[in-house]
């Protein structure tokens, strides 16, 4: 491949000298395939351009959290279409990093809890306190697997951010509608990442009592990281929301948002819901319709029957049954809905937002698939004048609990 002049390039020694690594190291990277230089020039000399040195930093980062190589050769081809920019890339990079610190401050607490039970006699024994330790350390410790999911998640993200016509975004709006009321005890199940509470920093009251809780201790440990430099009381733990390890009457909102369609038992968790919250408590439990974002399910399925992007879990839970599922418990409930729709006119992030789903477009939309797909996309664009229209359609049950 010949050289543009209007690019610069590095040859392996250069690379070599500028990062601290060595030159067998460069090469084995070629060898195997993971880092190959843009273009070899007439004497044979390897050249390295801008994109590869974002590879090479992408790499650095991934063997930092401890993936092998293998591991890191995959996410990398993974995430190949998936990260739309250099920011983006390291945005993400910089979220799990944020977890790990997370996760080695959780040990490290764990250890400082094993430091004051030795010596004294406490109901909690020294083994008790060596097995949490060790229990501790083997928690979400796939970090390549909590890199594939930050990047899947940053792919549906950034397709909201980018073509929703509501320019508000959900997290602010759905933040709005819990008022601002005072010194409120507030309990989050589910609270994954801690976006509502991230995307909102600027306008939580300094009186809230916030508890963040998830049953994965890897999604508590990111919203830990999240709201680390927010001022805000917040406090976190591990917890089903089937089993709330609270007290009865104990908060005066609970909130749900798009996860309770997940839970095993949704007639359980709300039972639990009721008895946490104080009377005229509110739950708030939001989903989407059984409309949001049908266009692309049948986008794929037109393309091949067997193609799925969908999840169908949503169907346990969504707003045209919620309200009859609640009302065994919460005898008061109103139905808010937030307007939006998107009008898509790049195939990439479609292709992007597919392929970042449980489903199996992850699996097919390779190769010669991939291809076709991404040009029966174009196509439909150019069909629809320039654009594909995306219904969205979510909102939320404010429910009160009335004795």
């Amino acid at each position: 491949m010949p050289a543009r002049e209007d690019k610069e390039y590095w040859t392996t020694g250069q690379i070599a000298k500028r990062t601290g690594l060595t030159i067998r190291t460069l090469r084995y990277y070629d060898q195997i395939g993971l880092l190959k230089p843009s273009y070899v020039n007439h004497a044979s000399v390897r050249m390295y351009g801008k994109e590869d040195l974002v590879r090479l930093q992408k790499i650095h980062v991934l063997k930092y959290i401890g993936l092998s190589l293998a591991e890191i050769k995959h996410i990398i081809h993974e995430g190949s279409f998936l990260e739309q920019d250099s920011r983006s890339s390291l945005m993400l990079q910089k979220e799990v990093i944020q977890k790990k610190v997370a996760h080695m401050q959780y040990v490290s607490k764990a250890i400082d809890e094993t430091l004051d039970v030795l010596g004294k006699h406490q109901a909690k024994t020294e083994w008790d306190s060596l097995f949490e330790i060790i229990q501790t350390i083997h928690t979400e410790k796939d970090w390549g697997e909590q890199y594939r999911n930050a990047l899947r998640l940053q792919a549906r993200i950034q397709l909201y951010d980018t073509f929703s016509a509501n320019k508000m975004g959900w997290h602010r709006w759905f933040f709005d509608q819990l008022g601002s009321e005072p010194n409120l005890k507030i309990l989050e199940l589910g609270c994954g990442d801690a976006a509502l509470w991230s995307r909102n920093r600027d306008r939580i009251p300094p009186s809230w009592s916030i508890m963040l809780t998830d049953i994965s201790p890897g999604m508590l440990e990111a919203a830990r990281a999240n709201v680390r430099d927010i001022s805000g009381n917040f406090a976190f733990l591990v917890a089903d929301a089937q089993s709330i390890p609270f007290h009865d009457g104990e908060f005066d909102v609970v909130i749900a948002n798009h996860m309770l369609y997940h839970v095993l038992d949704i007639e359980q968790a709300l039972s639990e819901c009721h008895r946490v919250l104080k009377k005229d408590g509110m739950l708030y439990t939001s989903t989407m319709s059984k409309a949001h974002l049908q266009e692309m399910e049948q986008l794929a399925r037109a393309f091949d029957p067997d193609l799925r992007v969908l999840d169908d879990v949503m169907e346990r839970f969504h707003l045209e049954t919620g309200k009859e599922i609640l009302s065994s418990h919460f005898p008061v409930i109103d139905l808010l809905r937030y307007e939006d729709y998107m009008e898509v006119d790049e195939a990439e992030p479609l292709i992007d937002y597919m392929t970042s789903t449980p489903m199996n477009a992850r699996d097919y939309l390779k190769g010669d698939n991939l291809k076709a797909f991404r040009a029966y996309l174009n196509e439909k664009i150019l069909e629809g004048n320039g654009s594909i229209h995306i219904t969205m359609e979510s909102g939320f049950f404010r429910s009160r609990k009335k004795c």
